[in-house]
Parts: C-alpha cells; structure tokens; sequence
C-alpha cells in the first residue's frame, strides 16, 4: 500500500481538488491519498462547487494539518504551493519521493462571480492535468 501526501498552506483548495483527482484516478490502486496543511482554513465553497461540475464531490473532505499524519510513512510528499513548500515542516518518510508545483490560487482573486468561477475552472483543470500526468507516470502496483 502506497501513501500520498498532498500539501498545501491552508487545505482548503488546491490541496483538496489534488486529493480529489488522485482518489478518482487511483480508485482501482492499492493508494492511501492524504492532504494536510501547514495550517487549516476550513474548505473552500468555490473549490466544492468547481470539483462538483467535474463530477467529484469532496463535500466529504475535512482540512487537516500535517502534523496529523507525522507517524505516516509516505511515497510520495506533493507541495502544491511555494508557501507550502517554503515552510513546510520536516516529514520524516524515509524514501518519499518528493514534487512540487505551484499551482494557480483561485482563493486569491476579487472579482465578479463569473471571474471567480473561470479562476477555480483554470485551477481545477491545471491540477486536473498535472495529476493525471503524475498517475500515469508512476507504477502502482
């Protein structure tokens, strides 16, 4: 069994939508997906409502801090923003492989709410293709 850790600043978004996307496109896979924080923020509505027009809900999803997953040894440590990976604390997995890549925040735009919707659907498409691409090139057996 294989462990994934997805982390972010807040767990509230992008985080979310990563750990909804590896969880459908590694539903068939001996796979634990795990997101976490380096702080909780509570989910974002706009990250439920964008994931939700794709098909997957994560209504389900609570926002955790890493700390809680410190006696897990992990495969794989994904940062999902330079804050996170910035600051991130030290996550003693003894052979992670460890990625990272600053995906678009959506959280952070003020506008109107067709703006807002079209920057969680560049989010969420972003993160989309970039897992996609990460399930597809690892073995998971």
């Amino acid at each position: 069994m294989k462990n994934i850790l997805v982390l972010c600043t807040g767990n509230s978004c992008r985080s979310q939508m990563a750990h909804g996307y590896l969880y459908y496109f590694l539903k068939d896979k001996a796979v634990n997906v795990y997101s976490a924080g380096i702080e909780t923020h509570g989910l974002n509505p706009g990250a439920l409502a964008i994931m939700k027009e794709d098909g997957l809900n994560i209504d389900h999803h609570t926002s955790n801090h890493v700390d809680e997953y410190k006696d897990i040894d992990f495969d794989y440590i994904i940062t999902v923003c330079d804050h996170a990976n910035e600051n991130c604390p030290y996550i003693p997995s003894k052979n992670a492989v460890r990625l990272h890549h600053n995906f678009y925040d959506p959280s952070k735009l003020v506008g109107t709410a067709e703006e807002k919707h079209a920057a969680f659907l560049k989010a969420r498409e972003e993160i989309k293709g970039y897992f996609k691409a990460f399930v597809e090139k690892f073995e998971w057996n």
